[in-house]
């Protein structure tokens, strides 16, 4: 099954918006994870101070199909954040083969930010902007 969710980025203000979205719609954060809890990363520089508390990602769910998406921008993603298009489609899918043949897809003239790949948190992941400008997150969940 693949579920098509919206990602959004903040300019460091992520969790004061998802506290109000968490007010508004109800429920409860399944995830909530700061930069500060990633492990390092070969070729990445350290995580800053004032960085570590800042949100990695957050999930909210809307309804039994949508999980409402975000994070505060980290390292090269949303390096060129700008108010009003800060937004990324998020798609997950439940096998490697779909998230590979999406991703080729999506990403065929476009800009590859992360290719795919086994991830810390456990998931296979990549994320891109597609020649029309639009960012996108794949994902497989694959533990």
């Amino acid at each position: 099954m693949t579920t098509i969710n919206p990602y959004l980025t903040f300019n460091g203000n992520c969790e004061e918006a998802f506290n109000l979205y968490k007010a508004v719609f109800g429920g409860e954060f399944t995830y909530i994870g700061r930069y500060g809890e990633m492990p390092p990363q070969a070729g990445m520089p350290d995580i800053s101070e004032e960085q570590k508390n800042k949100i990695m990602h957050i999930s909210l769910p809307i309804s039994k199909e949508t999980i409402l998406m975000g994070s505060d921008p980290g390292g090269g993603w949303a390096a060129d954040y700008k108010e009003g298009t800060n937004f990324s489609i998020s798609i997950n899918t439940d096998n490697i083969k779909e998230a590979d043949r999406l991703f080729s897809g999506l990403s065929n003239e476009g800009k590859v930010f992360m290719p795919m790949n086994k991830t810390f948190w456990g998931s296979y992941f990549g994320m891109l902007t597609d020649k029309f400008g639009i960012n996108w997150m794949i994902s497989a969940n694959v533990k």
